[in-house]
C-alpha cells in the first residue's frame, strides 16, 4: 500500500507540473506592438556646440527603452548633425566610420550641402541584436562628446512585411548592340551599275543587228 501511495502522489505531483507549465506558457504576455522611438526624447538629436556636449545623455534614454524588430528610431534633428548606424563595436569607439569598409555601417543622414532645420531621418530596427548610433559631425567631435547610444534589438513580433521584402536582383550589365554599318553610296552605284550592264550591251546588240539587216 505504501509503495501504491507513493506512486500515486509523484503521478499527481508530475501532473500538476505539467499543467502549471502548460498554464504558464499559455499566460505568457504578447509581442508588443511596434513603436517609435523619439531620440533623445523632447530633447531630440542636436549638439550644444556653446558647452561643447550632446543636448541630452543619449546613452541614458536608450536605457529607459525596448527596443525590437520593426521599431524605428526617430532623430529629430538638423543639418549640423549626422545619423549614422554601426554593427561595428570599433566603429563605435573610434567615432569614425572612414576605415569601415565593410556593410557594418550605414549612413543614413549626411548633414547636407545647405543649412537646413526640423529634419525628421526615420531608422528602422531590421537586424536583432546590439547595434550602434552616432553623429561623426565636427570630425567625429560630437561623437566623442556624447552624441551616440547602444541598444540591444530583440525580437519581439519579428519583422513586418513591408520590412522584410527578398533583397532585389544582382545588377546584371547588358551589352549594348552592335554598330549599325552604313553602305556607302558609291558602293551602292556601282552595283546599279553592274546590275544594268546585261541591259545596256543586250539593247546595243540589237540596235546593231538591225542596222546590219537594213
Amino acid at each position: 500500500m505504501t509503495n501504491r501511495a507513493s506512486m500515486a502522489a509523484m503521478g499527481i505531483t508530475v501532473l500538476f507540473m505539467v499543467v502549471s507549465f502548460t498554464t504558464s506558457a499559455g499566460d505568457s504576455p504578447p509581442a508588443p506592438p511596434y513603436t517609435n522611438h523619439t531620440v533623445g526624447g523632447a530633447a531630440g538629436w542636436f549638439f550644444n556646440s556653446t558647452s561643447n556636449s550632446s543636448v541630452t545623455n543619449y546613452s541614458d534614454w536608450a536605457s529607459t527603452q525596448n527596443f525590437f524588430l520593426g521599431d524605428y528610431l526617430i532623430f529629430n534633428t538638423d543639418s549640423s548633425n549626422t545619423v549614422i548606424q554601426t554593427l561595428n563595436a570599433t566603429t563605435y569607439a573610434l567615432c569614425n566610420f572612414t576605415d569601415d569598409n565593410g556593410d557594418d555601417t550605414t549612413f543614413y543622414y549626411d548633414g547636407g550641402a545647405v543649412p537646413e532645420a526640423g529634419v525628421t531621418v526615420p531608422v528602422a530596427l531590421t537586424e536583432e541584436g546590439v547595434t550602434y548610433f552616432f553623429s561623426a559631425a565636427d570630425g567625429g567631435a560630437q561623437c566623442l562628446q556624447g552624441m551616440r547610444f547602444r541598444i540591444t534589438v530583440a525580437h519581439g513580433r519579428g519583422l513586418p512585411p513591408s520590412l522584410n521584402q527578398p533583397p532585389p536582383p544582382p545588377f546584371i550589365e547588358v551589352a549594348p548592340p552592335p554598330p549599325e554599318i552604313m553602305v556607302s553610296p558609291s558602293i551602292s552605284r556601282g552595283h546599279a551599275f553592274h546590275a544594268r550592264a546585261p541591259l545596256v550591251l543586250g539593247i546595243f546588240v540589237g540596235i546593231l543587228c538591225f542596222l546590219r539587216s537594213a
